[in-house]
Protein backbone atom coordinates (compact mmCIF):
# COMPACT_ATOMS: atom_id res chain seq x y z
CA UNK A 1 0.00 0.00 0.00
CA UNK A 2 1.55 3.13 -1.05
CA UNK A 3 2.95 5.42 1.90
CA UNK A 4 0.17 8.41 3.51
CA UNK A 5 2.19 11.60 2.04
CA UNK A 6 0.88 13.37 4.75
CA UNK A 7 4.15 11.41 6.73
CA UNK A 8 6.49 11.04 3.95
CA UNK A 9 6.78 14.48 3.09
CA UNK A 10 5.99 15.80 7.12
CA UNK A 11 9.23 18.11 7.50
CA UNK A 12 11.81 16.23 9.54
CA UNK A 13 13.38 19.59 10.24
CA UNK A 14 11.99 23.22 11.53
CA UNK A 15 13.49 24.80 8.89
CA UNK A 16 10.82 23.04 6.44
CA UNK A 17 7.75 24.33 8.37
CA UNK A 18 5.71 25.95 5.83
CA UNK A 19 2.96 29.01 7.27
CA UNK A 20 4.27 29.37 10.69
CA UNK A 21 7.51 31.50 10.30
CA UNK A 22 7.14 33.22 13.43
CA UNK A 23 6.40 30.14 15.29
CA UNK A 24 9.12 28.57 13.62
CA UNK A 25 11.76 31.32 14.77
CA UNK A 26 11.16 31.17 18.36
CA UNK A 27 11.08 27.58 18.56
CA UNK A 28 14.68 27.44 16.46
CA UNK A 29 16.00 30.00 19.47
CA UNK A 30 14.99 27.32 21.94
CA UNK A 31 16.90 25.20 20.01
CA UNK A 32 20.08 27.38 19.97
CA UNK A 33 20.16 27.74 23.78
CA UNK A 34 19.78 24.21 24.01
CA UNK A 35 16.83 24.39 27.27
CA UNK A 36 12.98 25.57 26.81
CA UNK A 37 10.11 25.96 28.96
CA UNK A 38 6.72 23.92 29.10
CA UNK A 39 4.51 24.87 25.53
CA UNK A 40 0.94 24.82 24.77
CA UNK A 41 0.53 24.93 20.87
CA UNK A 42 -3.53 26.20 20.30
CA UNK A 43 -5.13 26.27 16.91
CA UNK A 44 -7.04 24.48 14.05
CA UNK A 45 -5.91 20.93 13.03
CA UNK A 46 -3.97 20.62 10.30
CA UNK A 47 -1.61 23.87 10.80
CA UNK A 48 1.92 22.12 12.35
CA UNK A 49 1.38 21.40 15.78
CA UNK A 50 2.18 17.91 15.57
CA UNK A 51 5.04 18.68 13.28
CA UNK A 52 6.59 21.32 14.65
CA UNK A 53 6.52 19.22 18.26
CA UNK A 54 8.70 16.67 16.67
CA UNK A 55 10.77 18.54 14.65
CA UNK A 56 11.92 20.83 17.62
CA UNK A 57 12.56 17.64 19.41
CA UNK A 58 14.94 16.05 16.86
CA UNK A 59 16.70 18.91 16.31
CA UNK A 60 17.27 18.83 20.15
CA UNK A 61 18.47 15.00 20.09
CA UNK A 62 19.45 14.50 16.68
CA UNK A 63 19.72 10.51 16.01
CA UNK A 64 18.36 9.36 19.35
CA UNK A 65 15.26 11.58 19.49
CA UNK A 66 12.82 8.95 20.22
CA UNK A 67 15.26 7.61 23.37
CA UNK A 68 13.45 10.96 24.83
CA UNK A 69 10.58 11.64 23.51
CA UNK A 70 7.14 10.35 24.16
CA UNK A 71 3.93 11.07 22.60
CA UNK A 72 0.33 10.55 23.97
CA UNK A 73 -2.91 11.06 22.47
CA UNK A 74 -5.13 12.55 25.64
CA UNK A 75 -8.36 11.67 23.63
CA UNK A 76 -7.71 7.99 23.98
CA UNK A 77 -6.84 8.30 27.32
CA UNK A 78 -8.86 11.76 28.79
CA UNK A 79 -8.99 10.10 32.58
CA UNK A 80 -6.58 10.98 35.68
CA UNK A 81 -5.74 7.36 35.49
CA UNK A 82 -3.22 8.57 32.32
CA UNK A 83 -1.78 11.50 34.15
CA UNK A 84 -1.03 9.44 37.56
CA UNK A 85 0.92 6.35 35.48
CA UNK A 86 1.69 6.87 31.70
CA UNK A 87 2.35 10.69 32.18
CA UNK A 88 4.38 10.61 35.19
CA UNK A 89 6.24 7.33 35.10
CA UNK A 90 7.76 8.75 31.98
CA UNK A 91 8.69 12.10 33.75
CA UNK A 92 10.46 10.61 36.85
CA UNK A 93 12.72 8.59 34.33
CA UNK A 94 16.23 9.94 34.26
CA UNK A 95 16.84 11.50 30.16
CA UNK A 96 19.57 10.28 28.26
CA UNK A 97 22.45 12.14 27.72
CA UNK A 98 20.32 15.33 28.08
CA UNK A 99 19.38 17.64 30.44
CA UNK A 100 15.77 16.89 29.56
CA UNK A 101 13.14 14.84 27.99
CA UNK A 102 9.63 15.55 26.50
CA UNK A 103 6.55 14.81 26.84
CA UNK A 104 4.26 15.64 23.81
CA UNK A 105 0.67 15.51 24.91
CA UNK A 106 -1.78 15.62 21.51
CA UNK A 107 -5.18 17.27 21.99
CA UNK A 108 -5.10 18.18 25.57
CA UNK A 109 -8.33 19.71 25.34
CA UNK A 110 -9.86 16.59 25.64
CA UNK A 111 -8.27 16.02 29.23
CA UNK A 112 -10.84 16.68 32.21
CA UNK A 113 -10.80 19.00 34.31
CA UNK A 114 -9.27 16.95 37.14
CA UNK A 115 -6.64 15.05 34.96
CA UNK A 116 -5.62 18.99 33.96
CA UNK A 117 -5.31 19.69 37.82
CA UNK A 118 -2.88 16.37 38.34
CA UNK A 119 -0.95 17.51 34.94
CA UNK A 120 -0.28 20.82 36.45
CA UNK A 121 1.05 19.46 39.89
CA UNK A 122 3.29 16.54 37.57
CA UNK A 123 4.13 19.54 35.54
CA UNK A 124 5.60 21.45 38.61
CA UNK A 125 7.11 18.49 40.26
CA UNK A 126 9.27 17.53 37.01
CA UNK A 127 10.88 20.68 35.51
CA UNK A 128 13.81 19.50 36.10
CA UNK A 129 13.90 16.78 34.20
CA UNK A 130 11.27 16.86 31.89
CA UNK A 131 9.30 19.05 29.59
CA UNK A 132 5.85 19.60 28.50
CA UNK A 133 4.60 20.40 25.06
CA UNK A 134 0.91 20.57 24.82
CA UNK A 135 -1.51 20.56 21.68
CA UNK A 136 -4.80 21.56 21.63
CA UNK A 137 -7.42 22.97 19.22
CA UNK A 138 -9.09 25.54 22.20
CA UNK A 139 -6.72 26.67 24.56
CA UNK A 140 -9.38 28.36 26.40
CA UNK A 141 -10.20 24.37 27.36
CA UNK A 142 -7.20 24.15 29.12
CA UNK A 143 -6.86 25.59 33.27
CA UNK A 144 -5.57 28.66 33.86
CA UNK A 145 -2.78 26.73 35.75
CA UNK A 146 -1.41 25.04 32.87
CA UNK A 147 -1.53 28.15 30.86
CA UNK A 148 0.24 30.54 32.94
CA UNK A 149 3.37 27.56 33.07
CA UNK A 150 3.76 27.37 29.25
CA UNK A 151 4.70 29.54 26.92
CA UNK A 152 1.52 29.71 24.10
CA UNK A 153 1.95 29.32 20.70
CA UNK A 154 -0.77 30.43 18.30
CA UNK A 155 -0.59 28.44 14.95
CA UNK A 156 -3.40 30.19 12.19
CA UNK A 157 -4.58 28.76 9.39
CA UNK A 158 -2.51 28.24 6.42
CA UNK A 159 -2.21 30.69 3.55
CA UNK A 160 -3.34 30.11 0.30
CA UNK A 161 0.22 30.51 -0.89
CA UNK A 162 1.85 28.29 1.75
CA UNK A 163 -0.67 25.51 0.64
CA UNK A 164 0.21 25.97 -2.93
CA UNK A 165 4.08 25.80 -2.53
CA UNK A 166 3.97 22.54 0.33
CA UNK A 167 1.59 20.83 -2.67
CA UNK A 168 4.44 22.13 -5.45
CA UNK A 169 7.04 20.01 -3.36
CA UNK A 170 4.70 16.88 -3.05
CA UNK A 171 3.55 16.75 -6.96
CA UNK A 172 7.09 17.45 -7.98
CA UNK A 173 8.43 14.22 -6.16
CA UNK A 174 5.77 12.37 -6.93
CA UNK A 175 5.69 13.07 -11.38
CA UNK A 176 1.98 14.39 -10.80
CA UNK A 177 0.67 17.54 -12.79
CA UNK A 178 -1.59 19.72 -10.86
CA UNK A 179 -4.23 22.10 -12.98
CA UNK A 180 -4.08 26.14 -11.94
CA UNK A 181 -7.95 25.39 -10.80
CA UNK A 182 -6.88 21.79 -9.37
CA UNK A 183 -4.79 24.00 -6.89
CA UNK A 184 -7.31 26.46 -5.67
CA UNK A 185 -9.90 24.02 -5.39
CA UNK A 186 -7.77 22.21 -2.80
CA UNK A 187 -7.52 25.78 -1.08
CA UNK A 188 -11.30 25.76 -1.46
CA UNK A 189 -11.59 22.41 0.23
CA UNK A 190 -8.67 22.48 3.16
CA UNK A 191 -9.46 26.28 4.31
CA UNK A 192 -5.96 26.43 5.42
CA UNK A 193 -5.61 22.49 7.14
CA UNK A 194 -2.25 21.65 5.15
CA UNK A 195 -3.69 17.83 6.35
CA UNK A 196 -6.58 17.73 4.31
CA UNK A 197 -4.88 19.61 1.60
CA UNK A 198 -2.30 16.72 1.54
CA UNK A 199 -4.86 14.13 1.66
CA UNK A 200 -6.90 15.62 -1.16
CA UNK A 201 -3.89 15.41 -3.40
CA UNK A 202 -3.41 11.77 -2.61
CA UNK A 203 -6.54 10.75 -3.57
CA UNK A 204 -7.18 13.08 -5.96
CA UNK A 205 -3.96 11.60 -8.00
CA UNK A 206 -5.11 7.74 -7.07
CA UNK A 207 -7.41 8.57 -10.11
CA UNK A 208 -5.05 9.57 -12.70
CA UNK A 209 -1.83 11.54 -12.50
CA UNK A 210 -3.70 15.20 -13.87
CA UNK A 211 -5.41 16.68 -11.50
CA UNK A 212 -7.66 19.42 -12.17
CA UNK A 213 -10.95 21.10 -9.68
CA UNK A 214 -13.15 18.33 -10.94
CA UNK A 215 -11.27 15.24 -9.71
CA UNK A 216 -10.82 17.16 -6.10
CA UNK A 217 -14.13 18.41 -5.89
CA UNK A 218 -15.20 14.77 -6.91
CA UNK A 219 -12.48 12.67 -4.87
CA UNK A 220 -13.76 14.94 -1.64
CA UNK A 221 -17.40 15.07 -2.20
CA UNK A 222 -17.52 18.68 -2.01
CA UNK A 223 -19.77 21.46 -4.05
CA UNK A 224 -18.29 23.34 -6.56
CA UNK A 225 -18.40 27.27 -5.43
CA UNK A 226 -20.39 27.81 -8.44
CA UNK A 227 -23.23 25.03 -7.94
CA UNK A 228 -23.74 26.31 -4.15
CA UNK A 229 -23.78 29.78 -5.76
CA UNK A 230 -26.33 28.90 -8.35
CA UNK A 231 -28.46 27.42 -5.54
CA UNK A 232 -28.90 30.50 -3.42
CA UNK A 233 -29.55 33.01 -6.53
CA UNK A 234 -32.12 30.24 -7.62
CA UNK A 235 -33.76 30.84 -3.66
CA UNK A 236 -32.88 34.29 -3.79
CA UNK A 237 -34.74 35.23 -7.30
CA UNK A 238 -38.00 33.53 -5.70
CA UNK A 239 -38.12 30.28 -7.64
CA UNK A 240 -38.56 28.08 -4.36
CA UNK A 241 -39.23 24.89 -6.78
CA UNK A 242 -36.18 25.15 -8.94
CA UNK A 243 -34.07 25.78 -5.59
CA UNK A 244 -35.65 22.34 -4.06
CA UNK A 245 -34.76 20.77 -7.39
CA UNK A 246 -31.09 21.86 -7.50
CA UNK A 247 -31.02 21.02 -3.37
CA UNK A 248 -32.05 17.25 -4.02
CA UNK A 249 -29.64 16.53 -6.99
CA UNK A 250 -26.74 18.36 -5.21
CA UNK A 251 -27.55 15.91 -1.93
CA UNK A 252 -27.63 13.01 -4.06
CA UNK A 253 -25.25 13.13 -6.60
CA UNK A 254 -22.81 14.26 -3.76
CA UNK A 255 -23.49 12.01 -0.77
CA UNK A 256 -23.66 14.76 1.10
CA UNK A 257 -24.82 15.81 4.88
CA UNK A 258 -26.86 18.22 5.83
CA UNK A 259 -24.06 20.08 7.85
CA UNK A 260 -21.50 20.17 5.18
CA UNK A 261 -23.79 21.79 2.81
CA UNK A 262 -25.07 24.28 5.01
CA UNK A 263 -21.27 25.02 5.81
CA UNK A 264 -20.98 25.60 2.21
CA UNK A 265 -23.77 27.99 2.38
CA UNK A 266 -22.81 29.92 5.15
CA UNK A 267 -19.26 30.56 3.20
CA UNK A 268 -20.81 30.93 -0.23
CA UNK A 269 -23.07 34.18 1.26
CA UNK A 270 -20.37 36.07 1.99
CA UNK A 271 -19.46 36.79 -1.84
CA UNK A 272 -22.99 37.86 -2.79
CA UNK A 273 -23.49 41.39 -4.56
CA UNK A 274 -25.93 42.55 -1.88
CA UNK A 275 -26.07 44.63 0.99
CA UNK A 276 -24.38 43.73 4.23
CA UNK A 277 -27.30 44.47 6.11
CA UNK A 278 -28.94 41.90 3.82
CA UNK A 279 -26.30 39.19 4.02
CA UNK A 280 -26.70 39.26 8.01
CA UNK A 281 -29.90 38.77 7.81
CA UNK A 282 -29.04 35.75 5.60
CA UNK A 283 -26.16 34.32 8.05
CA UNK A 284 -28.62 34.64 11.58
CA UNK A 285 -31.23 32.47 9.55
CA UNK A 286 -28.34 29.77 8.46
CA UNK A 287 -27.16 29.87 12.35
CA UNK A 288 -30.73 29.13 13.44
CA UNK A 289 -30.89 26.14 10.69
CA UNK A 290 -27.53 24.92 11.16
CA UNK A 291 -28.32 25.40 15.16
CA UNK A 292 -31.19 23.11 14.51
CA UNK A 293 -29.20 20.63 12.35
CA UNK A 294 -27.30 19.87 15.38
CA UNK A 295 -29.72 19.40 17.83
CA UNK A 296 -31.13 16.80 15.56
CA UNK A 297 -33.71 18.05 13.17
CA UNK A 298 -34.63 16.83 10.02
CA UNK A 299 -31.49 17.79 7.59
CA UNK A 300 -33.72 17.66 4.60
CA UNK A 301 -36.51 19.44 6.01
CA UNK A 302 -34.43 22.41 7.77
CA UNK A 303 -32.40 22.86 4.39
CA UNK A 304 -35.27 23.40 2.42
CA UNK A 305 -37.01 25.60 4.80
CA UNK A 306 -33.70 28.10 4.60
CA UNK A 307 -34.52 28.44 1.17
CA UNK A 308 -37.97 29.22 1.75
CA UNK A 309 -36.36 31.75 3.81
CA UNK A 310 -34.07 32.87 1.08
CA UNK A 311 -37.12 32.83 -1.35
CA UNK A 312 -39.23 35.32 0.66
CA UNK A 313 -36.39 37.84 1.33
CA UNK A 314 -35.22 37.65 -1.79
CA UNK A 315 -38.46 39.68 -2.42
CA UNK A 316 -36.72 42.80 -0.54
CA UNK A 317 -33.02 41.91 -0.91
CA UNK A 318 -33.26 42.11 -5.00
Amino acid sequence: MEQVWIEKYRPKTLSEVVGQKEIVERLQAYVKIKSMPHLLFSGRPGTGKTTCAIALVREFYGEGWQLNFQELNASDERGIDVVRHKIKDFARMAPIGSDFKVIFLDEADALTPEAQAALRRTMEMYTRTCRFILSCNYSSKIIEPIQSRTAVFSFRPLRPEDVKEYLGRIASAEGIEIEADGLEAIVYVAQGDLRKATNSLQVAAAMGTKIDDEAIYRSTQTVKPDEIKDLINTALSGDFAKARKSLEVILIENALSGEDLIRQIHRNVYDLPIKERDKVRLIDKIGEVEFRMVEGSNPRIQLESLLAHFALAGEDIL
